[in-house]
């Protein structure tokens, strides 16, 4: 049984306590989260991935999805890097290397999340009063219409933000905390969109990640999109009105179709 090494860390959902291994002294932490629909992948994606560009998972508590992961350096974020740029080419370096696995069988599935977000897309625009912010809305529905057929089945880390990459003593950087699903990876680029938001940057950290990633980027453009859509409908369903910055990320990249790789 691994013994407390350090003050617990929390997350929005998850308590992190530092510990060691009493049988060989390895530095760890015990990672305690509610299960849900997100969650519940996280161990069968860590598996895949199997320390490759992501934290190891040492061991697994099945009943109550309590991980033992390898000890990252808490205290080296991604985001602490003063040059945004590095930052989002690091994320694109990541995410090519861990979409590059297929997603193993009853990973949830990006087609299904898209059917259900365009089924309830009537019901939010709605409930948006400002004409242009229901119109790039409308806008981002009518792309992920476009590509939901043809969802993808690479095994994404969906919450790949600067946040969640650490530092570590046997790679530069690696991810943490993935919510996985099965799908496009092109739906991966928001969050580094987001990140530091400057709305004159957008084009280029999406030119970047898509040329890092090899994706087609009109398709890359509609999953893009596709992030604004399921936002959107977080925020309606909470009673919150649209994020400006979300809306400004989706509105410069509307306004300059991207061309084709």
């Amino acid at each position: 049984m691994p013994h407390p090494d350090g003050p617990p860390m929390h997350g929005v959902s998850a308590l992190v306590v530092p510990v060691v291994r009493t049988a060989d002294g390895t530095p760890a932490v015990l990672k305690l989260q509610i299960l849900d629909e997100e969650s519940e992948g996280e161990p069968v994606a860590l598996r895949v991935w199997n320390g490759d560009g992501a934290v190891r998972l040492l061991d697994l508590d099945e009943p109550t999805g309590t991980m033992l992961l390898e000890r990252l350096d808490e205290t080296r974020m991604l985001s602490h890097l003063p040059d945004p740029h590095e930052a989002v080419l690091t994320i694109a370096e990541l995410l090519a290397h861990l979409t590059s696995f297929p997603a193993p069988p009853g990973m949830r599935r990006l087609g299904d999340i898209a059917q259900a977000m365009l089924d309830r897309t009537p019901w939010a625009l709605d409930r948006i009063p400002d004409p242009e912010a229901r119109r790039i809305v409308a806008d981002c529905a009518a792309a992920v219409r476009e590509v939901v057929d043809d969802p993808g089945d690479r095994l994404l880390h969906w919450d790949l933000h600067d946040e969640n990459v650490l530092a570590s003593t046997r790679a530069p950087w690696l991810a943490i905390d993935p919510k996985p699903l099965a799908g496009d990876p092109g739906f991966e680029l928001w969050p580094a969109l987001d990140n530091r938001y400057d709305p004159d940057d957008i084009l280029w950290r999406f030119d970047a990640m898509t040329d890092a990633l090899a994706l087609d980027r009109p398709r890359a453009h509609a999953w893009t999109l596709a992030r604004l859509l399921q936002n959107t409908l977080w925020d309606i369903e909470d009673a919150r009105p649209v994020d400006d910055a979300q809306l400004e990320i989706a509105r410069r990249l509307r306004h300059r179709p991207a061309p084709r790789s």
